[in-house]
């Protein structure tokens, strides 16, 4: 079967995930990591990509980011691979691909799902078992939505600065959110969405993007049509 085509639509915004090589380690410490969200940061600048929110685990990387072309999240992530595997590897003397293949990525309702895919973004550390405070993790935007950094990655989106008025509103409303979790059903609606490339949101939504498209935006079902009567 032929492999589904991205569906990027710009000014929306996008769930992605890229994955190690074998589930293996996409940093190894420390330096390693500054140099990935620094070099992040500059080919999401170059290619005209907001990050909104992330988390940088061991062997996996999650972003919730709006690009303004469609172009722009392919590129942004073929900038980072260039450059940060071409330093990981000769740093660590090994040679050969770090990912599992072309980054998983899906757009999102935003006024459905934004701030559900943050928090599932943020939490990320909590369901891999590292006890924490929720959204305390370093190498996450969580420290900047609680108030505890200015993280030079982020742009903040909009329905996140509806959050409230000032800075100590947001920041307590979000605490408040990330409190809450991540129901199971919004796990695997999020995560299904985005390593299937499938876009997440309601019928109106789908609708649309299936009008400005040429790939479907949902699965097919499955087994033959049904009669008519």
């Amino acid at each position: 079967m032929a492999r589904l085509p991205r569906l990027v639509v710009p000014g929306l915004p996008h769930h992605l995930i890229q994955r190690g090589h074998n589930r293996q380690p996409i940093v190894l410490d420390d330096e390693d990591r500054h140099q990935f969200l620094a070099l992040l940061r500059e080919a999401a600048i170059n290619q005209r990509v907001a990050i909104h929110a992330y988390v940088l685990m061991d062997n996996h990387l999650h972003l919730l980011a709006t690009p303004e072309t469609p172009e722009g999240l392919s590129r942004m992530m073929q900038s980072l691979g260039r450059r940060y595997v071409a330093a990981f590897n000769q740093r660590h003397g090994r040679s050969g691909t770090l990912w599992e293949g072309r980054f998983r990525a899906a757009p999102l309702e935003a006024e459905r799902h934004l701030l559900a895919c943050m928090r599932y973004i943020e939490l990320n550390p909590q369901r891999a078992g590292w006890l924490m405070e929720p959204g305390s993790y370093a190498w996450s935007s969580g420290p900047q939505h609680l108030g505890h950094r200015r993280d030079p990655l982020i742009t903040e989106h909009p329905l996140f600065w509806a959050l409230g008025n000032t800075p100590f509103e947001r920041e307590a409303a979000w605490r408040a959110w990330l409190e809450q979790g991540v129901s199971p059903e919004e796990l695997r609606a999020l995560g299904d969405s985005a390593l299937k490339g499938w876009p997440l949101g309601s019928p109106g939504f789908l609708q649309a993007l299936a009008e400005g498209s040429e790939r479907p935006v949902a699965p097919r079902q499955r087994g033959r049509p049904r009669k008519q009567a």
